[in-house]
């Protein structure tokens, strides 16, 4: 009993401190997957509940399970906030600057959350609507035009600033959401921390497709972010946090891990067929 109090007194500070250590650790693995195997796949990396995750095992730490299960269905709600956030960023992307984009989005995240304030629906309704509108998202999101330009190794500034940035944006977070009250907060959690680190630097070093090469792919994996928040809303209750977070981690990793299958499958027939394209004006260049 004693440790159980222990472990709740120092929820707040095991929040934090978890929230920092994970978000600047993430945005670096996820950068190294786009890096790796292109923005498509770092954008289903990123799709991940990595910063919403720790947020509701602290509420799960310092409130019980009870109130981490309300707070994950009113996490589904925030998702469709979040998957607004990158609708609109890349919808404005061709057209404005990353900060005039990350700005829009930001707004457009915060007047879904006005919205959802005012609401309370089952789980069931919440994961509804976040399937729903991850669908309308993919719809919504331009296609890339171009094919993948060649890689340009980044400077050695670009990580560290990058974990450096998704860094100030938790402690912001934390800071609002600490006066704001539990509601709030759980709508709060899904704040587009990681990805608009991703977008913004996608954006301004590697340009337009590739940032909805990335964007695409981010909202491709958040059906897995939308399924971990729903296991939680309706098995913490009944399995208590330990047995209820481990669950949702292993629902979202298979489901992360049948759309990264599914998504690899797409992309090899699509990369031959840029190649083909790509043969003859290389041949052109060659005989210049």
């Amino acid at each position: 009993m004693r440790a159980g109090e222990a472990v709740r007194n120092h929820a707040p500070v095991t929040q934090l401190l978890v929230k920092l250590l994970l978000a600047p650790s993430f945005v670096v693995g996820a950068s190294l997957t786009a890096r790796r195997f292109g923005p498509r796949i770092g954008g289903l990396v990123a799709g991940l509940p990595v910063v919403a995750g720790p947020i509701l095992l602290a509420y799960a730490l310092a409130h019980g399970s009870r109130f981490a299960a309300g707070a994950a269905a009113g996490t589904l709600l925030g998702l469709v906030s979040l998957i607004a956030f990158v609708v609109v960023y890349g919808r404005l992307a061709g057209h404005l600057s990353w900060s005039a984009s990350m700005i829009a989005g930001w707004c457009a995240f915060a007047l879904c959350t006005a919205v959802f304030s005012a609401l309370t629906i089952p789980a069931g309704a919440g994961v509804a609507l976040a399937l729903l509108a991850l669908a309308g998202g993919l719809a919504a999101l331009p296609r890339p035009r171009r094919a993948p330009p060649a890689t340009v190794p980044p400077p050695r500034w670009d990580l560290p600033l990058r974990a450096g940035c998704a860094m100030a944006l938790v402690l912001t977070l934390t800071a609002i959401a600490g006066w704001l009250g539990p509601q709030l907060s759980g709508l709060l959690a899904p704040f587009p921390i990681i990805a608009t680190v991703l977008a913004i630097f996608t954006h301004a070093q590697r340009g337009v497709d590739e940032t909805l090469r990335l964007l695409r792919g981010m909202v491709s994996g958040f059906g897995a972010f939308a399924l971990f928040c729903f296991t939680l809303a309706v098995s913490l209750r009944a399995l208590g946090t330990a047995a209820g977070f481990v669950l949702a981690a292993a629902v979202a990793l298979l489901t992360q891990s049948l759309v990264f299958a599914a998504t690899h499958r797409r992309a090899a027939p699509l990369a031959e067929a840029q190649l083909a394209t790509a043969e003859p004006e290389l041949s052109a260049v060659r005989a210049r």
